[in-house]
């Protein structure tokens, strides 16, 4: 089972999911691969989110594609610090580490249409890999419409969504917006909400069994 994590929005909980999700898929004994190809200010590696999850998650193959110290989007980034993204680049990293494992995880970085190069977006990096995509959304106010936007754009460029995990969800809440926004969420788009993740939770041991 490999996959791409993308998100709603930027900072929404992405590599929070990935650390934890690594970490079970290791305790379910499957050999477990993270790539991340675009990676944004970052002064050094041990910073990095692909370091942070082999530091959390030991065994893990951890590996990032470009690393730029200038911390926006991977367009922007790229044309300060002068590097020219490959794609190609990118594919063969992935490949290299899903011949050598059982999952591989490849987390983007803010939403589906950040973008990475001229004419080239978020959207069209999943397309070039082929995955199927986890979409990573907030509980609050808002997260209904980005979702929904999200998830149409996704299918519009042929992209399948396997799931929707919904991340820091507060432990109590008597705020309808966060509620029913499961149900709203899948009332509307037809994709399931995978995983509700608690505020600080770390066990993602179920959320890790639905998608092996």
């Amino acid at each position: 089972m490999n996959f791409f994590v993308t998100a709603t929005d930027t900072d929404v909980g992405k590599s929070y999911i990935c650390k934890y999700l690594a970490k079970e898929f290791i305790k379910l004994n499957k050999k477990t691969a993270y790539l991340k190809p675009f990676q944004s200010g970052i002064e050094r590696n041990v910073d990095s989110d692909a370091k942070q999850i082999e530091i959390l998650a030991k065994n893990v193959i951890a590996k990032s594609s470009y690393t730029t110290k200038t911390p926006c989007t991977p367009l922007v980034s790229a044309q300060i610090d002068n590097v020219d993204y490959d794609l190609e680049k990118i594919k063969n990293d992935y490949n290299e580490l899903a011949k050598k494992c059982d999952i591989t995880i490849v987390e983007g970085s803010g939403g589906l249409y950040v973008p990475v190069k001229r004419n080239i977006l978020m959207s069209d990096v999943i397309k070039f890999l082929n995955l199927p995509t986890i979409i990573v959304a907030r509980p609050n106010l808002g997260t209904i419409n980005h979702t929904l936007m999200t998830v149409k754009c996704a299918q519009n460029d042929g992209i399948k969504v396997i799931g929707i995990v919904i991340t820091n969800y507060p432990q109590n809440s008597d705020d309808p917006v966060i509620l029913r926004a499961q149900e709203m969420i899948e009332n509307y788009c037809n994709v399931d909400v995978i995983g509700i993740v608690k505020h600080n939770q770390t066990d993602l041991s179920c959320l890790a069994k639905k998608l092996i």
